[in-house]
């Protein structure tokens, strides 16, 4: 199986293509958040109840999940020009449809197919300099990618209130309309426009079968963290999903060329990278709910003044992503991947520990922390994933791998929020014997829960030494 020279694949120079693939993930990343501090003025627009409503995000969020792993796939067989253009096509015409949506089904119809195209610009990106950048300043790209997911993550509920409070809820979908357009073009320059080659049969079957459980999935945890588990749309939701994985699953085995070659499996290094992303994300995007949610809960701050605390540890991804991303071109990415899993473990047993007192100050340093060692985690675990696998397989194999880490941050939430739920009802003291006083409890069981997941990672983690390593393997994952 080959696939089109490298040298025949770069186009532009890096700075070029970095200030195409930036700005992309940056408007990804605040188009998932930007809405949620104007769904109440969007509600008393249309007059929609809170579950209505809850559709706005759901329904971006569920196609986000549904096409991280298809666009992946695609790539193996579509120029990146094409699939980029289209994608940022799609985000561009979503965008219209919500600002000008007279009633909520078609905002919700305008947050579907901006969820289409969103779907496509991040693992595009990741891909992107995968194939085009040299080996010697891949982890560099990964990180100035990576760094827009952090800044996103920050800006997005605040530049999504402060422009919607003054200009209108639309406003914000006409600056998100203008920025495609922006980058529409010059995309259209920085990418390739050549096909891989030696693509096989696409499965449409294995691809629908994958997207369908993937999306479920994410949308039962979803609602579990509204209604709870016990919930039937809950729990039915979960099943159904089961049974569509497992159908794919099914289809994997029986098709001569499947959606997702079995062989990327047997490749030790990407499965740990792939177990060991999701459980991280699972920890991440638990800390990031849950430490806001601590300081208004138990230390009595407004949601505005408690958002606050999460400003330096998103201030420290965006800066250290790139710095992250050249050390691990310099002494290889295995190191750096278990560094990091070991801070997240560390800090959130600090969270449990401390954060519950009577300063934020510990809460803030326990999700700096956290947040510092899993951007010491991500960068180096895709570029790890990456270099593992042969050449025909990088676009599936990163799909497959930012689904997991998305399906890790829609699961976190879900399973720690239950935890918490079930420890306040149950009134006992924390599991941690370290932690001082009643008050918090339920949190400090949630943060202890976190740190046994990311010591769980690590285990998994430790595993990504190539069993059998040649030159190029040997000094990716060493």
């Amino acid at each position: 199986m080959t696939r089109t020279p490298a040298t025949t694949e770069r186009t532009g120079s890096t700075p070029a293509l970095l200030a195409v693939l930036l700005p992309a993930v940056l408007v990804t990343v605040i188009a998932s958040d930007m809405v949620n501090l104007m769904l109440p003025s969007i509600g008393e627009q249309f007059g929609a109840s809170e579950a209505e409503l809850a559709w706005v995000v759901t329904g971006f969020l569920l196609m986000f999940s549904v096409g991280i792993p298809v666009y992946g796939r695609i790539s193996d067989r579509v120029s990146l020009r094409r699939l980029f253009g289209f994608a940022l096509l799609t985000y561009a015409i979503g965008s219209v449809i919500c600002a000008l949506a007279p009633e909520l089904l078609v905002l919700v119809l305008g947050r579907v197919v901006m969820g289409m195209g969103a779907a496509g610009l991040p693992v595009l990106s990741i891909i992107a300099v995968t194939r085009l950048l040299p080996a010697d300043k891949r982890g560099m790209g990964i990180g100035v990618v990576s760094s827009a997911a952090g800044i996103g993550t920050a800006a997005g509920p605040a530049l999504g209130g402060g422009i919607g409070q003054f200009l209108g809820w639309p406003a914000l979908f006409w600056f998100m309309l203008v920025v495609a357009l922006v980058l529409l073009p010059a995309a259209l320059r920085a990418l390739p426009g050549e096909s891989p080659a030696g693509a096989g049969r696409f499965d449409l079957p294995g691809g629908i079968f994958l997207g369908l459980g993937a999306g479920l999935v994410l949308f039962g945890m979803t609602q579990a963290q509204v209604t709870g588990f016990a919930a039937f749309s809950s729990w039915a939701t979960l099943v159904v999903a089961v049974v569509a994985l497992a159908l794919f699953g099914w289809r994997t085995v029986r098709a001569a060329q499947p959606f997702v070659p079995p062989a990327l499996f047997t490749n030790r290094v990407y499965r740990a990278a792939v177990v060991a992303l999701f459980l991280s994300m699972l920890v991440n995007l638990g800390g990031l709910v849950f430490v806001p949610q601590l300081v208004v809960d138990v230390n009595g701050l407004t949601p505005g003044t408690g958002a606050l605390v999460m400003i330096p540890a998103g201030a420290a991804v965006a800066v250290l992503s790139p710095v992250i991303g050249r050390l691990a071109d310099r002494i290889g990415t295995r190191p750096l991947v278990l560094v990091g899993l070991v801070a997240m473990a560390l800090f959130a047993l600090f969270l449990s520990t401390f954060a519950a007192g009577a300063s934020v100050l510990p809460a803030g340093i326990g999700i700096l922390g956290l947040s510092v060692g899993f951007i010491i985690v991500i960068t180096p675990i895709i570029s790890a994933a990456a270099s593992a696998l042969p050449a025909d397989q990088v676009g599936v194999g990163l799909g497959i791998l930012q689904g997991a880490q998305f399906l890790g941050a829609g699961t976190g939430p879900a399973l720690f929020g239950v935890l918490i739920t079930a420890r306040q009802h149950s009134g006992s003291g924390a599991i941690n014997p370290l932690h001082s006083g009643h008050e918090g409890a339920a949190y400090s069981d949630a943060f202890l829960a976190m740190a046994v997941v990311a010591v769980l990672a690590v285990v998994v983690a430790s595993r990504m030494r190539p069993a059998a390593t040649s030159p190029r393997d040997a000094g990716d994952a060493r």
